[in-house]
This record gives C-alpha cells, structure tokens and sequence, in this order.
C-alpha cells in the first residue's frame, strides 16, 4: 500500500519579483500547497487574492493569526534577520531568501536561535538545486578535472533605471555583490569547495550609489586553487548565469557560459557543461576534445527547492542549503566588502569571526 505524503503548507512572506516566483514555484507541486501571503503592499493583497488564499500585512501578523507548516521569506535584505527570528519564536521552518542576512553577525544570531530551539533554517541559494549543478559535482569529485588549480567566474549585466526606483537597492546592503555575486559565491563553494581569502576592488562611477555597481575580486580555496571573479550590473553583456541557464524564463537565454573551472586533468564550463580533456597525452601539443556533461534539466530549481523544503519539514531530509551554508557564502562576501573598503586581502577566518 502506497502511504500519500502530507501536502506541507508554506506561507510566503514577500510578494515582490521573488516572493512572486516562489508562489509560482508552489503552484506547480503537490508537495506544499500556498497557505498565505504576508506583505503590506497592493501587490501582496493582489496575489493572494488570485491564489485564494489570506492576506496579512505582515509576517508576525501571519504568525500569530494561522501558523503555517513553513515560510519562504522573501522579503527585502535588511529584514531577513528579523523575519527569520519571528519563525523561530514561532516554531516554524523558514527558508531565508537569499542573502540570510545583511552581515555575518545577523547570520550567526539567526542561525544560533534557529539550532538552539531545533528548527529547520534553509537559505535560498536555489541554484544548487539545479540537475546541472549536481553533474558538475559529480564530474569534479570523480576526478575528472584532476586537481583543482584556477577558477574563473563572470557576472555581467543591467539593471535598468527602473529597477532602482526601490530605495533600498540603491542602500547598503543591496548591490550586485551582495544580490548578485553571492549565488555566485555559493555555487563555486558548492563545486570548488571553502574559499580562504579575498582581495577586492570596488567601483560606483556608473550610477553613483550608495552601493558599488563593479567589482573584481581575487580568491584562494582551502585547496590550493586560485579564483577570479568579475561582477558588474551596469553592462550590457550575456555571460552571466541568469542569462545563461535558462532557469528563469524572465531572462532571454543565450549559449554563452559564465563558470571556468580548471583542473591538472580538464576543464568544465557552466551551464553548458564542456569537459574538456587530452584523450592521450597531456599536453599543449596533443590533440583536445569536449564532451557535453548529461544531465536531465527537469523542473524549475525553484520547484526542486519547494519540494525539498517540503522534505525538510516533513522530517524526510536534511536541508540542501542551510541556514550554515548561507552564512559562510555571506561570511565570502563580506569579506568582500571590508577588502574593497581596506584595500586588503581578507582572511576568511577572521571574515566568518568578527562583525567590527
């Protein structure tokens, strides 16, 4: 006899061009079932009323009137702390979009909490529930890259004028490192393992921000590889990973690539997933070939992401990206951040430790 698994129910506190996807994300399984909206704008009120289901003005209004079996906070950066801490109190899973928090003291209260009262806490790096993802590991743990040595990765894009219309996405805490980069950063984690130090430079001259719209940033990983980075959300350019792996139909796709990653046995480009590798003697001299990585694309990573939230809450699974993980991507770009302001190489350690 087959036993049904519990439809979980998940309220999404946050309804702006996230909150909207997760929503959607919901829709589409049978794992979790929407149960409510929580945001005081029009464009909250309007999408509970085309999922029907209730609307609050807030999450802690949310919380206290019908507790839900899980939250996805979506909700502007600078309150990812606050909310996160309110499902606690409560008992409630979250996963915390990301980043988790604004700074890595915020991250390590909230994560502190949420393991002292045992309660699931997951960060919304959704792209390591992509299939594409899972391949690329599965290659660099077999060794087919050989030892890791180099890393490059780019991030290039724009934001149009109205995007900054929000206040916030031109204050700190907002900015493509901090919005943009840190996917980045989790993924090459993810892949290439912990990173050990960053030296930064960072630039505002297009816009004039508060927040930087460039930055280029040097890494060195635990085992030896080096990486580069590049970030910026003032160009006009298709390699970056929102237009290149097709996760988000919002974004017109292109068969560009945005991750190198490089081995003493080979080299994998992502998305497209390239092997490349001497099929004899390795050598500059010797012939070289690639061969594209299978892997079954499937659902949205963000479907992938409610299902296992769903599994998490159920007591079936570990989180993918908890609330940990999103804490040390963080602890990377704020290490970031204090090298550019310093105008020095920034040890993780002391990144992850100190919150001056």
């Amino acid at each position: 006899m087959r036993v049904m698994k519990k439809t979980v129910k998940i309220a999404v506190a946050g309804a702006g061009l996230v909150g909207l996807r997760h929503i959607a994300a919901i829709r589409r399984t049978t794992d979790a079932a929407l149960s409510a909206v929580a945001d005081p704008g029009e464009g909250g009120k309007l999408a509970a009323q085309r999922e029907n289901v209730p609307h609050y003005n807030s999450l802690d209004e949310m919380l206290a009137a019908a507790c839900p079996d899980g939250v996805i906070v979506s909700t502007p950066s600078h309150v990812h702390v606050e909310n996160g801490m309110a499902c606690v109190k409560a008992g409630v899973p979250a996963l915390i979009e990301k980043p988790i928090a604004v700074d890595v003291a915020g991250a390590k209260a909230l994560v502190a909490a949420a393991r002292a009262k045992e309660i699931p806490l997951l960060t919304g790096h959704h792209r390591r529930h992509n299939p594409l993802a899972a391949a690329a590991r599965e290659a660099i743990d077999a060794g087919k890259l050989g030892r890791l040595t180099a890393i490059h990765g780019q991030t290039w894009l724009v934001k149009p004028d109205d995007y900054f219309n929000a206040e916030w996405r031109r204050k700190k805490g907002a900015g493509p490192v901090l919005i943009n980069l840190i996917h980045d950063i989790d993924m090459l984690r993810h892949l290439c393992g912990e990173i050990e130090s960053v030296h930064a430079l960072e630039s505002n001259a297009v816009r004039g921000h508060e927040v930087e719209d460039t930055a280029a940033i040097l890494m060195k990983f635990t085992n030896g590889a080096l990486g580069t980075m590049s970030v910026s959300d003032a160009i006009v350019a298709p390699w970056s990973w929102e237009l290149t792996a097709r996760e988000n139909p919002a974004y017109p796709a292109t068969c560009e690539t945005c991750y190198w990653i490089g081995g003493t046995r080979g080299s994998l480009s992502l998305p497209n997933l390239s092997l490349w590798q001497n099929p004899d003697a390795r050598s500059w001299w010797a012939p070289i070939s690639s061969a594209k990585l299978v892997f079954d694309f499937g659902e949205d990573p963000l479907v992938r992401q409610v299902r296992q939230f769903a599994a998490v809450i159920r007591g079936e699974a570990p989180p993918l990206v908890s609330g940990e993980d999103g804490m040390k991507s963080l602890a990377v770009v704020e290490a970031v951040k204090r090298s550019a302001e310093r105008g020095e190489t920034v040890q993780l350690t002391r990144a992850a430790l100190d919150s001056d």
